[in-house]
């Protein structure tokens, strides 16, 4: 059995305590002995020196996009640069069940490594579990799980089709969701500016969150509005809560576009006041003022109905009802081209060979390189890149990523893949600096430079919070018992190199990481092992889903 002595270090066990020097002891997947520091090393260990360095449980993303990189090959060296030891997906869209009619179930996420063989394979997924027991199969060095996707749940019954949903209909959902958290799904997670989760109302998602409170799961949301309807948004994730019983949790906390950053300071005390009448609600936040998703965000939702927004797009009348919605939006959908305006739109995921001199340049430069009307660049960039362009969107502003992080039940969530940058398979351009450096932004630059937070806290924002929050049974703290989910780290000199000029740059100051007691990254560099885990939320029946009994120590 594998054992290891992590010695000299400071310990930071994730519960928020003070840092204390301390020795710990792996002993299989477990920690077995956290010792006062400068004992012997136990009999038959290999010492690992950890002098100078944090000693702290491996940092947990509740807000990840790995589907498509974990299945290609499971390292998700991105994240386990930063010291991140495990991945929760699900916004919005998962890979399965598989939807009736679809060709493959990676239409968001793109087929993994561009294998086709992942097309057929994900046709067969008929249950929500089956993804990840395709997962399991590949192997990954991060512990992973997920939430049920809302418009993946929709549209197994509905396909792309707005309107109200029939009593069949969601019956038929509730099914869906029901042996989805049965298989080990955390919640249903909605993206309600996007289609077609955006079709959904209000009275569909209480029902179908009735089965996940019913599993002891969480209702995790974008909200339908993070702008100027942002307290509007956020009444309704409140409501659909309130309503069906399930926990509540906030994706990606933010008021984007100014006329909505004054708002943050009400939503932040409407939350508080519902946390503070007894509300199990949390949020997540990356911590960058640009977002980042399509450039088809900038069009209505109704433009892609059936998956048919190219075909509108050429299609005169349909375009110029498309140009019209966009030139004055009517306040039913959130119009992130205005939200950012086009000086603050930058088309980073341009394929086209014509297109390559606009990368790094905002959609607004784009548009006068053209000559034409900016709404105009943005179409034509849809229709010749067939619908496929990753943008960031500067919409945030600091000051209020700062007071969101003062509120101590905001944790971190990537919002990105984890991906090895060396290793691009699919010849993609541009990206966001979050995938490589949220984790270690959050102690290099609010912790280190700015003193925002303490270290201690910091670290039990990204280990213990999320792991309460999501109930993962022996994770997130340094504890005798627990598994051996290790991070060490330099604290003077870890740091985020990712930008948006270049924002595939791995990140520095993280050691050493263990899974489960095996080391993946040894002295700065992916050792390739797969220790991870399928992990499985409070309500799952499955068979292998942890029970607290699972954790005593060996």
């Amino acid at each position: 059995m594998n054992r290891v002595w992590v010695a000299g270090g400071t310990v930071v066990d994730g519960t928020g305590a003070p840092g204390r020097p301390a020795d710990l002891l792996i002993e299989g997947d477990r920690i077995v002995r956290v010792a006062e520091p400068g004992g012997p090393a136990p009999e038959d260990t290999q010492t690992v020196d950890a002098s100078g360095l944090v000693v702290a449980p491996g940092f947990i993303d509740v807000m990840s996009h790995s589907i498509s990189t974990l299945l290609r090959d499971g390292l998700s060296v991105g994240k386990v640069m930063q010291g991140v030891t495990t991945e929760i997906m699900g916004e919005g869209w998962t890979p399965a069940p598989a939807i009736p009619g679809e060709a493959h179930g990676f239409p968001v996420h793109g087929l993994p490594g561009g294998d086709e063989s992942w097309a057929e394979r994900s046709r067969g997924w008929a249950r929500f579990g089956d993804w990840l027991r395709a997962q399991e199969e590949v192997g990954a060095s991060v512990n992973f799980g997920s939430f049920v996707g809302g418009a993946t749940v929709r549209q197994y019954a509905r396909g792309h089709a707005e309107g109200r949903s029939s009593p069949a209909e969601l019956a038929e959902m509730r099914r869906v969701v029901r042996e989805a958290m049965e298989d080990g799904a955390y919640g249903l997670a909605t993206a309600l500016i996007y289609p077609p989760g955006s079709f959904a109302d209000t009275d569909e998602l209480v029902a179908l969150c009735a089965e996940v409170a019913a599993a002891q799961g969480i209702y995790v949301t974008h909200m339908r509005s993070e702008g100027e309807a942002i307290l509007d948004g956020l009444e309704e994730a409140l409501a659909i809560s309130g309503r069906s019983g399930a926990r509540l949790h906030l994706y990606h906390l933010k008021a984007a576009g100014q006329p909505a950053w004054p708002k943050m300071a009400q939503v932040i005390a409407r939350v508080n006041a519902e946390r503070a009448a007894g509300r199990d609600i949390h949020a997540d936040l990356y911590l960058y003022t640009a977002g980042g998703t399509g450039l088809s965000s900038v069009t209505p939702p109704w433009a892609s109905e059936g998956r048919g927004r190219v075909a509108r797009l050429r299609d005169p009348a349909e375009r110029a009802r498309i140009r019209q919605a966009m030139l004055a939006p009517d306040g039913s959908w959130e119009a992130l081209g205005h939200l950012a305006g086009p000086t603050g739109v930058f088309p980073v995921g341009l394929r086209h060979p014509d297109h390559q001199a606009y990368i790094g340049r905002s959609l607004a430069e784009v548009a006068a390189a053209r000559g034409q009307d900016w709404i105009d660049t943005a179409l034509d960039l849809l229709d010749a890149e067939e619908d496929r362009v990753g943008s960031l969107y500067h919409l945030m502003s600091e000051a209020n990523i700062e007071r969101q992080l003062r509120e101590p039940w905001v944790m971190l969530g990537s919002d990105a893949a984890g991906y090895d940058p060396e290793d691009r398979w699919d010849g993609g351009v541009g990206g966001h600096p979050r995938a490589f450096g949220n984790f270690a932004r959050l102690l290099a630059v609010y912790v280190r430079e700015r003193g925002l937070l303490s270290l201690e806290e910091a670290v039990h924002r990204m280990t213990g919070l999320p792991a309460e929050h999501l109930r993962l049974t022996g994770r997130g703290e340094l504890r005798e018992g627990h598994f051996a989910d290790v991070v060490t780290f330099d604290p003077h000199t870890v740091r985020d190199r990712a930008t948006y000029a270049q924002p595939e740059q791995l990140s520095e100051g993280v050691r050493d990481v263990w899974v489960n007691g095996v080391r993946v990254l040894r002295e700065g560099q992916h050792t390739r092992a797969r220790p991870g885990r399928r992990l499985y939320a409070p309500g799952a029946r499955t068979p292998g889903a942890l029970t607290l009994g699972d954790v005593a120590a060996p």
